[in-house]
């Protein structure tokens, strides 16, 4: 799927917002303990996953290697104010995506070197998942935007025999041939629309 560099930085900023509404109604809803499709991940033990993710972002895009990051940020990073943190860290995150030139570099992650834009790609799609992840926890709409589901089920599906033994996503679940691209993402990566507490990764 071609997509330009700053499609991908709108879509990428567009699932940030997503998941951080739903932090906010997390928040406002004192709902933090429910469970997601994630399995064993209640709602913020999720927020807490996709904030320290986002932290990575910055000192990643700075030049630094996984292991000069160290543990920095395993355990709780969302404090007493998970919107906060989730907040700060998005931000943070964006702003190191939108850098002038930062596109065109390479970025050292946990499996290897990989181009800036591959890595904000896959940002993408783990921030579009997690958003409707979190929007089954909170009880929001799970509607993904179209162009938003279109660019995940495109960059998933050419890795669909191998998403589930990496480890990262549960088993795919069956959906219909005919089914919309949000739905079929859903799938591939072990997520079943019609019971979503019962399957995820």
């Amino acid at each position: 799927m071609a997509v330009q560099p700053d499609t991908v930085r709108t879509l990428f900023a567009a699932a940030q917002d997503t998941f951080g509404w739903h932090v906010r109604r997390a928040a406002e809803g004192g709902l933090w303990q429910d469970p997601t499709p994630c399995t064993e991940w209640t709602v913020r033990d999720l927020v807490n996953h996709l904030t320290a993710e986002h932290l990575w972002v910055p000192p990643l895009l700075e030049g630094r290697t996984v292991a000069e990051i160290g543990d920095r940020f395993d355990g709780d990073v969302l404090g007493d104010d998970p919107v906060a943190a989730w907040t700060a860290a998005a931000e943070a995150s964006r702003a190191a995506f939108a850098a002038p030139g930062v596109l065109e570099r390479t970025v050292h992650l946990s499996y290897g070197e990989r181009p800036v834009l591959g890595y904000c790609r896959e940002m993408t799609v783990d921030a579009i998942v997690h958003s409707w992840d979190l929007a089954v926890g909170v009880g929001a709409d799970r509607a993904m935007d179209p162009a938003a589901a279109d660019f995940a089920f495109a960059e998933v599906a050419p890795y669909a025999d191998g998403l589930a033994s990496s480890g990262v996503f549960g088993p795919p679940v069956p959906v219909p041939a005919d089914a919309d691209a949000q739905t079929k993402v859903l799938g591939l990566t072990g997520r079943d629309p019609a019971d979503p507490l019962h399957a995820g990764g």
